[in-house]
């Protein structure tokens, strides 16, 4: 499959992006600035980068609670993001939503959801409506390991199975619900086996490998677009930080860690870039530092944004 040189640095740029982003959260965390926790989404960047760069923007993307690379990926702006984080009123949800809920609707993203599967039957009715109305739009949500043993996983999967829906199952085999590692949790070992149940394709890549990601997620949104039902797309990927900012960890081993980041997408992506001619050290160079300072202007716009007002608190409840 012949990718363009724009397209692949595109890739790059998003992936330093989301990664620039979440080391931000975390020292913001660390600062006290960040209230509640920091899910980060650091050595998954190539899953949603993967994904994304096939959909259009009116395709919709649902997340967990770990969502600010999905939202990111499919293109929400970094100061209104890094706002919301912060509880700014210029944030995308108007500071209400946090990085918990963060939704960027005008970039297709359904939203944050903090529960575990929560984004699976949402992006089922995104989809269901999408059908209803003969729209070639698909529905993509996120979601982690842990979430296949809820009933959320498998109550989508039959119903967009059944129905032919154009929805493109994302999990992201981070390996760890929390602390529970998926052995101890799942008897297969391969999670895309589970798409037979429903008489779906299955299909397992690497997760730390963009262009798998890409190539696999071409083939499965293109069949959503043909009215051919859904696939359910594993890419085997590991978070590098904790469940959340500051956790102790307890339940895996540094040696654990530091194997996997050897892995890491980025680094593994750049040199592919190099040594293929795509672009020269002094791009990559120039991409780095291209986002630092976006995303250090967006820590400044959302640190000199207005907190919401209290008498404001109602608002935005109902649609």
């Amino acid at each position: 499959m012949e990718i363009s040189r724009d397209m692949l640095c595109e890739m790059y740029r998003r992936m330093v992006r989301i990664r620039e982003f979440e080391l931000t959260t975390i020292e913001l965390f660390k600062r006290g600035e960040l209230k509640g926790a920091a899910t980060t989404y650091n050595g998954q960047e190539a899953s949603a980068v993967g994904v994304c760069m096939v959909l259009r923007r009116d395709d919709l993307v649902a997340g967990t609670h770990r969502s600010h690379g999905h939202n990111i990926a499919k293109g929400a702006d970094t100061k209104k993001m890094m706002a919301e984080i912060l509880g700014k009123e210029s944030g995308c949800c108007k500071g209400r939503g946090g990085s918990m809920h963060i939704a960027a609707f005008e970039t297709g993203s359904l939203g944050a959801l903090a529960v575990v599967g929560a984004g699976l039957p949402i992006a089922v009715g995104a989809a269901l409506a999408f059908k209803m109305r003969g729209e070639d739009r698909v529905a993509v949500p996120f979601t982690g390991d842990g979430a296949t043993n809820t009933g959320n996983f498998h109550e989508a999967l039959n119903m967009a199975s059944i129905w032919d829906l154009p929805v493109v199952f994302v999990v992201e085999n981070n390996h760890y619900a929390v602390s529970t590692h998926i052995k101890d949790a799942v008897k297969v070992e391969d999670l895309s086996i589970r798409a037979k149940s429903y008489g779906i394709p299955g299909v397992r890549v690497d997760g730390f490998d963009v262009l798998a990601v890409y190539q696999a997620a071409v083939e499965a949104v293109a069949r959503a677009r043909r009215g051919e039902g859904p696939t359910l797309l594993v890419t085997e990927s590991y978070r590098f930080e904790g469940h959340y900012a500051g956790e102790p960890e307890v339940y895996r081993s540094r040696a654990e860690v530091e194997e996997y980041r050897k892995k890491d997408p980025i680094p593994r992506f750049s040199q592919y870039l190099i040594e293929t001619g795509k672009a020269s050290p002094g791009e990559i160079s120039a991409i780095d530092a291209e986002i630092k300072q976006e995303i250090a202007d967006a820590v400044q716009f959302a640190e000199e944004s207005s907190v919401p007002d209290p008498a404001t608190a109602l608002d935005y409840i109902y649609a």
